[in-house]
């Protein structure tokens, strides 16, 4: 009798299993077709559709909000794990952030490790080109969701997983339609001529401690001021020629703001995916390469700044048309790898044949799975041990420790100094308000200064942004050309933004309040006099003011020479308003709005100044798809300025004489002259500027216009144009000019 209820008992178990994953939609019921199926992309709308139907069919995964993208579309996040740990997600979000500020004692910290869960950051879609991740992200949240094996269960028991299924849906829908209308054609293939993101592209994975865009934003705000996850997984393509997937350990250097608990961590993890993939007998991992651990602005990077594991994969195959690899064309080694078996981070080389866009989906559910079980065994040892590296920052000592970082009350451009103590607080850092005047490294601070302590947390991505970086030589061989860093060397910020930071290493005490943001502080309208209103050029501000005067029809002057009213003298470069009808009031609205000062005129300067023409830009936008014509859009828009863009017919039969300024952003001179050859793209999109083109940019030269060239595109005026002027780097090796990813202070 006991036999047969126990068989009864465990035939319920299984029926009610499969009942309830019967119940649980898969991907393909929404999108009539598999995930990674060849020559088929879900499209976004067809997403929240199957995530709708996902979250109604279980208690095992709740969705938000976390903002939308620059074209206004929904960026979602799911919650996954056990439906008990669902009740309690406060609970553990506490938990987690509680153990990752580390302010704590280390019995509190044990405690709240051996009650907490792992968290888990992964994410999908932020390269819209490397297809795959976007579309596996569904099937993988459906398996995690509903399926039934000792592993996943222990996963959803001893995990929080944070899946960020689509974090750049603007670019999904623009890498599927471009897809799907060249279906069938020479250029099935090919990227779309546009950015992928409205206005950085690529640029998405290289905006993580800056926070322009409001999909780093968004997401950043969950990484570093909600959920503070042990493990962040960021999914891209490709992987190395003939390697199947790339995943760590990295290559060299690793930076040394960097705790060594960090970098063992991504190793760890690494080898155990790794390991998964051995077992499952899925060949072409390939690991200690290309990818180092030094630059901070990634996704996967900005986290080891914050005691993080910041795991990059890059999975073969990213668009659903199938490919061919000859396996008699292996090659001898991949990216420096050895493909005869014989390398540590090669050992189980891919021989090539068949490779489809599912193959890539398999391989990224696989990284992740390996991640996630990682983090189920480990779970208590990752609670702690972040609680462990956020101690070892806050109680950092030595020489030249730093105590605090002080703004100095005395800033070239104020808005500047707001914007980088808010750059700080979005990545997490703790800044306070000194509520009194204090002293601090032998001079006085007034009531209102910002004070970044350097004892917390988060110290490494504090320090990593206000000092300077020294990248250690490193050469291809002795003797032999240097290597370049992965990406930058440098971007200290109070050195590219122009802010004033005092660096402290000696204790100070000081009346403090934490800020949440630093919100603008309203300037003044200043002095007497109505013959008009006058500030100067030193905010970035000063030009949003500016534009946004002369698009309300005022007519706006600039000083040719410093101009005195009083005991003031105004630097020359000041700009000045008549006191005209409607003037006053916005005047008034500007100052507010933009933390500007503005001085009121007794009298009009006169000579002393010439009026200024309503600006407008043309931006040329070549039509291979360009990051820097993006990022210089979206920089003069964000201050008002009027743009067009200008393609390249339209430099060959516009108008160019209505332009203030028109502008060339950063692009190869082949490029800009010649675009895309015939036959690698729709007609429509081949082609460039053309002779003609140029022959019209050099009329308007030639006629008073303002030609802006930046970088690259400096070249293509200088050949164009016949300057006399030579580029003196062109040509030379790396041992005789490299300064790749730098910056430079330089004296004219």
């Amino acid at each position: 009798m006991k036999k047969n209820l126990l068989l009864f008992g465990i035939a319920f178990v299984v029926l009610f299993n499969n009942h309830t994953r019967a119940q649980i939609p898969a991907p393909e019921e929404v999108f009539g077709f598999r995930v990674g199926a060849d020559y088929k992309l879900a499209r976004y709308d067809q997403m929240l559709t199957y995530y709708d139907k996902l979250v109604a069919s279980s208690d095992r995964i709740r969705m938000i909000d976390i903002g939308r993208s620059v074209m206004g579309r929904p960026i979602k996040l799911f919650f996954i794990s056990s439906a008990a740990n669902l009740q309690q997600l406060d609970k553990w979000r506490s938990i987690s952030e509680q153990l990752a500020r580390a302010r704590i004692s280390p019995a509190e910290a044990r405690q709240l490790a051996q009650q907490g869960k792992a968290v888990v950051w992964i994410d999908g879609g932020m390269h819209a080109r490397e297809a795959a991740h976007a579309q596996m992200t569904s099937e993988l949240a459906w398996r995690l969701v509903s399926e039934e094996s000792p592993e996943m269960q222990k996963i959803r028991d001893n995990v929080i997983i944070l899946l960020c299924p689509v974090i750049n849906p603007d670019g999904l829908e623009i890498v599927a339609t471009w897809y799907e209308r060249n279906l069938g054609t020479p250029w099935e293939t090919t990227d779309p001529p546009i950015l992928y993101q409205k206005y950085v592209g690529h640029d998405n994975n290289r905006d993580w401690f800056m926070n322009n865009m409001p999909e780093t934003r968004a997401a950043t705000h969950v990484l570093y001021r909600e959920w503070y996850p042990q493990i962040v997984h960021n999914h891209h393509q490709t992987s190395p020629a003939w390697a199947r997937i790339f995943l760590p350990p990295f290559r060299s250097p690793v930076n040394p703001r960097i705790h060594p608990g960090v970098t063992t961590g991504v190793n760890l993890v690494g080898t155990a995916m790794a390991e998964r993939f051995a077992m499952k007998k899925m060949p072409g991992v390939i690991s200690g390469t290309n990818f180092s651990m030094w630059w901070n602005g990634g996704m996967r990077t900005a986290p080891y700044y914050h005691n993080m594991i910041g795991i990059l994969t890059e999975v073969a195959h990213r668009t659903p048309t199938p490919r061919y690899y000859d396996p008699d064309s292996i090659p001898k080694s991949v990216a420096g790898r050895a493909t005869n078996g014989t390398e540590v981070f090669y050992p189980y080389p891919w021989r090539g044949g068949e490779s489809h866009f599912r193959d890539a989906v398999d391989y990224m559910i696989t990284a992740s799975m390996g991640i996630l079980d990682f983090a189920a065994d480990r779970r208590e040892d990752l609670l702690y041990n972040i609680y462990r590296m956020g101690r070892d920052a806050i109680e950092k000592a030595g020489d030249n420790t730093v105590y605090a970082y002080i703004f100095s009350p005395n800033q070239w451009d104020s808005g500047e100094a707001r914007n980088l103590a808010n750059i700080l607080l979005l990545g997490g850092v703790e800044v306070h308000r000194a509520t009194k005047k204090f002293k601090a490294g032998g001079r006085e601070y007034p009531a209102g200064t910002l004070i970044a302590y350097g004892a917390q947390a988060f110290r490494p991505f504090l320090e990593d942004l206000m000092e300077k970086q020294e990248y250690p030589n490193q050469y291809r061989y002795p003797g032999g050309p240097p290597m370049p860093p992965y990406d930058l060397a440098g971007w200290t910020l109070p050195m590219q933004m122009g802010v004033a930071i005092d660096r402290i290493t000696e204790p100070f005490e000081a009346k403090t309040e934490p800020v949440d943001t630093v919100a603008t502080e309203a300037g003044r309208v200043i002095g007497k006099g109505e013959a008009g209103y006058l500030w100067w050029p030193r905010q970035n501000n000063s030009f949003t003011a500016l534009n946004k005067l002369q698009q309300a029809g005022l007519q706006v002057h600039r000083l040719q020479q410093p101009y005195r009213q009083g005991k003031q003298t105004h630097p020359a470069g000041s700009f000045w308003v008549a006191d005209t009808a409607g003037a006053a009031s916005r005047v008034a609205a500007l100052a507010t709005e933009l933390g500007l000062n503005f001085y009121r005129l007794g009298q009009r300067p006169g000579a002393q100044s010439q009026p200024l023409p309503a600006i407008k830009v043309g931006i040329y936008k070549s039509w291979v798809a360009n990051m820097d014509e993006g990022w210089t859009r979206w920089m003069l828009q964000q201050h008002g300025f009027a743009v067009d863009t200008l393609h390249d017919a339209d430099v060959r039969s516009r108008d160019l004489s209505a332009y203030t300024a028109i502008i060339i952003p950063s692009q190869s001179p082949q490029r800009i002259l010649n675009g895309h050859a015939p036959g690698t793209m729709p007609p429509e999109y081949t082609g460039g500027m053309g002779l003609e083109g140029a022959y019209r940019l050099k009329k308007y030269v030639e006629q008073g216009g303002t030609l802006i060239t930046l970088d690259a595109a400096s070249d293509f005026a200088i050949a164009q144009f016949g300057l006399p002027v030579q580029n003196v780097v062109v040509g030379t090796r790396p041992n005789q000019f490299f300064i790749p990813g730098s910056l430079v202070r330089v004296k004219v």
